[in-house]
């Protein structure tokens, strides 16, 4: 799958599962670890926790596994690491403070209304 198939197919996800703020960052120009972050938020930690498993199971269904994930047992603070796309699902107050957005904001800010179509 190439990699803007599997960006739409994870945004087009988190958005169908209710997802807030989702933003997606291209990072490509500023490091090694991913082209992308994807980064957005539940309402809840079981919301957080059906968030990520969703896109799992989404593209595991498209024949695309992840790397590695880490956070599971906590919900608050999930990541899928695609090697060139890394999801990360946040519960909302876990966001807030970490504030990824703004640690990476020299990051190219792609428009998901695009993807999302």
């Amino acid at each position: 799958m190439e990699i803007q198939e599997k960006l739409k197919k994870i945004v087009q996800t988190l958005d169908s599962k209710k997802a807030e703020g989702i933003e997606v960052l291209g990072i490509r120009d500023l490091t090694v670890l991913a082209d992308y972050f994807v980064i957005a938020n539940g309402t809840s930690t079981t919301h957080t926790k059906t968030l990520a498993e969703e896109v799992e199971y989404q593209l595991s269904q498209a024949g695309v596994k992840p790397t590695r994930t880490e956070g599971h047992n906590g919900s608050n603070w999930i990541v899928i690491d695609y090697s060139d796309i890394i999801v990360h699902v946040f519960y909302k107050e876990t966001r807030d403070f970490y504030q990824l957005e703004r640690l990476w904001a020299d990051g190219e800010h792609v428009d998901i209304d695009e993807l999302i179509k």
